[in-house]
């Protein structure tokens, strides 16, 4: 019987998946706020044939373009590239509309993000074709043939995090159709860079890189075997390794240069131990070279940046991007430091017809020199911000807050402030901590905020602008053997703040902390939760160059959560991959690692269920370890037993590392993954997955939080993202959408006063109340929507066809319906699925002759209950919803009741003001009539005498007079919520009076 059981769920759960999986989301649209400040940029490049044209690739945020020197960036790679992450571009030298991008990043950080092989466009970056090299991971150069745009190299340094064949140089002769390897050292040994010879593309130099990251250390360079420079003068065909002059022992990543206007001059800067490392010169094209300079800026962290570039014009003049960005006037021997927006320098691009003009990138972005460097274009028009986690505060609207990596902890709206001005200005604020957070508001109390920088603890106070620092252990660990630590902190070391008090915090090391008083002491509340296999506990960074900045500790607590149901249960993940739970506030633990789990992942988030004590998902992230599966698991005995529930067949790609799970708050099964490459949801509690991605980049979701019926993300490349309103994805009709057109429940709204105007970008939308409904058919007449208030009065209706529009419009006009406010929407969408209003929830406004002005601007509606009423043919759907006050209203002194005094007097004016207009519109008509009959100059003196009272005369700053004043007592009267003042009450009274007296001297 139980089988039967079973087997009858399996299939009523297989139909439900399919019939909800069927649907489309494109209706529900994500938007992005910010920030604008540029993230991690590895690569750039121009052309000399458009001087203000350049593009620059991102770790995460994939391809941008300006065409005005970088004023302005838009993204040109969305839409077309299945990863985020880019390692190289290069434009024609023949033709700027031909244009080559290698992805994967090569700056080889424990979050880099994978690359997806070659990608290339004919048309300047409007669209884009994948040419193939799809597993070669992380591309360093991408070269093309100046005298044949087909022919294009590139320099591949394989997977960051395992062995595999595809590392080498690879050469296509057909633009991308078919490629051959023409030189591989080893499944471990890749190419960080490659250069053709000027004036003989059949030169080539390749500099091999053997790189490998675990999570416990980054391995870069090895024997002298396994890398150096090799050459080949015939196109590819034969290679010799370069050896007179260069390092003979271990050797590890490097970067070349060729002088365009002398090629026999070849630079290298070399990844080598001690005396060895640094620059490198050959003037004899790499038969022997002569060690330069030994400077540490050269190498001082190479894996992450080692880039060298020449002056186009002068051999002598010598650009090192490193840490610092430093510059040589004498071929390398001394080295000046240059000033940039940001520092970890990356790449540089310089035009070759003015060297002066020149762009060059780093972990803030792109920036464009007009003059050599002396100063640069802005990095806050770039929205291409790592963000590692996303908390929300509980003001109205709501903030979102977030470390930026590489920056400051950021704090940004979700909505435009009504004191910012304009609308699409970038809103945002520092608060405390560092660039890798978390950075979590206290709840009930936002000016104080919980950091973590590193491993270290604060407490900042936006009122002070001071941040308090209550170290676990007031010790830095920076730089130590993770073996010899009391306390090892991950560099995002998680907090949490206990569900139960604001001023209970829970931070993680190896151990769980406690603080009951907001930081001051801390408790420790747990032994090692973590698998510390001794054999991972070493210093960061072989065989050459040590780098140990935390981001390597390995076994250490990665993820905490406290039940929100059931106080004292609190669930743990460690980045070593064991997962414990305490059922009473950590006085005993409990190792609950799931068996079948691979050992030794990233335990990146657990989602405690807000409908049992018992149940719990966690997601595990092994991609560091070469293993890229979705792990997601749930339990629901306290970890007793899991099931796996991201199969190789429940709708999650296999290559999809998970990064964060989430549980609805409202409706318990349904669920939201956010993937290295994307958004999911599951209605079936993990049974199926659906992609959720409609109109989001393609870019790693770092953290989901649901709030307010809002969905917020964090990534790691483009910033913010909110999802307004998913209340429609917790109705139960969202899995069974049929036949019948189906509305969904608006959500209850704050009615919130928003500034004027607008942009792309940041996206904040005025206030509007968000009704989501599904047409079974596209429909092309007879959909409308009805809003009614509390005692039934009709407030707007909005249809989708002008025909009907027309009609009901003239009947509005004739009849003089006050109340009535009809009006088109192209918005109220009539295709099949899902569709999305948001009604801005303005009532009717004044008259005006302008008919796609009339009756617009009308007032928002009062705080109170409304019902939505979808009419489709002759079937008719309502649901309940409810305005709220924005509660700082009532914090301000201000009332419904005040409220509702103010609208009375905006109906009255509104009402004097369609009178006053109407009245207008007749005496111009009556002159126009009375003109066209040669009437006397007596027979027009009293309508012209009126014309003059009522309309402005033209010209500039003219005596505003009546129309325009009841217009202007409008905007004082309703640009701002609150009980009217006497002046506004007098000033209508006595413009009511004046019109009256007007109206009847003349008789209409």
């Amino acid at each position: 019987m139980r089988l039967k059981q079973r087997s009858f769920y399996f299939l009523f759960s297989f139909l439900l998946s399919c019939a909800t999986f069927a649907q489309d989301f494109e209706a529900l649209q994500y938007r992005t706020i910010g920030p604008a400040r540029g993230g991690r940029v590895t690569s750039v490049t121009g052309t000399a044939m458009l001087p203000g044209t350049f593009y620059f690739g991102a770790t995460g945020g994939g391809v941008w373009k300006t065409e005005d020197y970088g004023t302005s960036w838009h993204n040109v790679s969305d839409g077309f590239f299945n990863t985020p992450s880019i390692g190289a571009i290069e434009i024609a030298a023949n033709d700027p509309n031909i244009v080559y991008v290698g992805t994967g990043s090569d700056g080889i950080r424990s979050n880099i993000i994978s690359g997806k092989g070659m990608y290339k466009s004919i048309d300047a970056g409007k669209t884009w074709e994948h040419i193939g090299l799809e597993n070669v991971g992380q591309i360093g150069a991408v070269e093309i043939d100046p005298t044949n745009s087909n022919i294009v190299w590139v320099a591949a340094i394989g997977n960051a995090f395992k062995s595999n064949e595809e590392r080498g140089i690879f050469k296509t002769m057909d633009g991308g159709k078919t490629w051959e390897k023409v030189l591989y050292v080893s499944d471990e040994t890749g190419f960080a860079d490659l250069e053709l010879l000027p004036g003989n593309p059949n030169v080539v130099y390749a500099a091999a890189w053997k790189a490998r990251r675990t999570p416990w250390t980054i391995d870069s360079g090895g024997e002298n075997s396994e890398g150096g420079i090799y050459k080949s003068i015939n196109g590819g065909k034969d290679w010799e390794k370069l050896e007179k002059g260069l390092p003979k022992g271990l050797i590890g990543k490097i970067d070349l240069a060729v002088s365009p206007v002398d090629s026999k001059i070849l630079y290298a800067v070399i990844e080598a131990p001690d005396a060895d490392r640094g620059l490198y010169k050959s003037v004899d094209q790499g038969k022997s070279f002569t060690h330069v300079s030994d400077d540490i800026r050269l190498v001082n962290r190479p894996f992450y940046y080692t880039n060298i570039e020449l002056d186009p014009t002068n051999p002598e003049i010598v650009y090192s991007n490193a840490n610092p960005l430093i510059k040589s006037m004498d071929g390398g021997k001394t080295w000046k430091r240059m000033s940039v927006p940001h520092g970890d320098n990356h790449d540089i691009w310089l035009n070759p017809d003015n060297p002066d003009l020149l762009i060059q990138c780093n972990d803030g972005g792109a920036n464009v020199s007009h003059n050599g460097g002396e100063t640069w274009s802005t990095q806050y028009n770039q929205p291409t911000a790592e963000i590692y986690q996303v908390a929300v505060d509980d003001q109205y609207p709501y903030w979102v807050y977030g470390a930026q990596q590489d920056n400051t902890t950021l704090a940004i709206p979700s909505m435009a402030p009504k004191a910012s001005s304009p609308a699409n200005g970038s809103v945002m604020m520092s608060v405390g901590g560092c660039e890798t957070g978390p950075v979590i508001p206290m709840p009930g109390n936002h000016y104080i905020v919980y950091n973590n920088c590193k491993g270290r603890f604060s407490v900042y106070s936006k009122k002070t602008g001071q941040s308090r620092e209550y170290s676990i252990g007031a010790s830095n660990i920076y730089g130590h053997n993770p073996k010899d630590l009391k306390y090892r902190f991950q560099r995002v070391a998680p907090i949490h703040v206990s569900p139960y008090n604001p001023e209970v915090v829970y931070m993680g090391s190896q151990y769980v902390h406690k603080t009951s008083d907001g930081g001051k002491n801390w408790e420790t509340i747990s032994p090692d939760l973590t698998a510390n296999e001794p054999d991972k506990q070493v210093i960061s960074g072989n065989p050459i160059t040590r780098d140990i900045t935390g981001e390597e500790y390995y076994s250490t607590l990665y993820s905490i959560r406290e039940s929100t149901i059931s106080k004292g249960v609190i669930w743990v993940g460690s980045n070593d991959g064991v997962i414990s739970i305490t059922k009473d506030g950590g006085a005993t633990w409990k190792n609950i690692t799931p068996k079948k789990l691979p050992k030794g992942g990233r335990v990146e988030s657990i989602e405690p269920s807000k409908f049992n004590p018992a149940k719990a998902y966690i997601a595990v992230d092994r991609h560091l370890l070469g293993d890229t599966t979705p792990y997601l698991y749930k339990t629901d005995d306290y970890g007793e037993s899991w099931e796996l529930i991201s199969t190789a067949s429940n709708g999650i790609p296999a290559d999809h590392t998970t990064r964060v799970l989430r549980e609805d708050p409202t409706r318990e099964g349904l669920l939201y993954a956010g993937t290295e490459f994307g958004m999911f949801v599951s209605f079936d509690d993990g049974g199926t997955w659906k992609k959720f991605q409609q109109n989001l980049p393609i870019t790693p979701i770092t953290d989901i939080t649901l709030f307010r019926g809002d969905l917020v993300l964090s990534t790691m490349g483009r910033g913010f993202w909110i999802l307004d309103k998913v209340t429609t994805l917790q109705d139960p009709n969202i899995t069974q959408l049929g036949d019948t057109p189906v509305l969904f429940k608006p959500d209850n709204t704050y009615r919130y006063q928003t500034p004027w105007g607008g942009g792309d970008f940041p996206e904040y939308p005025s206030t509007s109340v968000i009704i989501d409904y599904y047409l079974p058919s596209d429909i092309t007449e007879g959909v409308s929507l009805q809003i009614m208030d509390a005692q039934g009065k009709e407030v707007a209706t909005i249809v989708s066809d002008s025909t009907k529009l027309k009609s009901t419009t003239e009947t509005v006009e004739d009849m003089s319906l006050s109340m009535t406010f009809v009006y088109m929407d192209e918005k109220l969408e009539t295709k099949k699925g899902i569709n999305r209003f948001e009604w801005n929830l303005q009532q009717k406004g004044a008259w005006a002759k302008n008919e796609r002005r009339r009756y617009r601007n009308g007032p928002m509606v009062l705080p109170g209950k409304y019902t939505a009423k979808l009419t489709v043919g002759d079937q008719s759907f309502e649901k309940s919803f409810e305005v709220l006050m924005d509660p700082k209203l009532e914090e301000d002194g201000v009332s419904l009741a005040d409220m509702e005094g103010q609208q009375e007097l905006q109906f009255k004016v509104i009402d004097l003001l369609s009178d006053a207009r109407k009245l207008q519109d007749k005496v111009e008509e009556k002159i126009k009539e009375l003109e066209k009959n040669n009437a006397s100059e007596a027979t027009l003196k009293p309508y012209k005498d009126a014309l003059k009272q009522l309309k402005n005369d033209e010209g500039a700053y003219p005596e505003v007079v009546m129309v325009s004043q009841i217009s202007y007592l409008y905007y004082i009267v309703s640009g701002s919520d609150k009980e009217p003042g006497q002046e506004e009450k007098d000033s209508y009274q006595e413009l009511l009076t004046q019109f009256n007296e007007l109206k009847q001297g003349l008789n209409f």
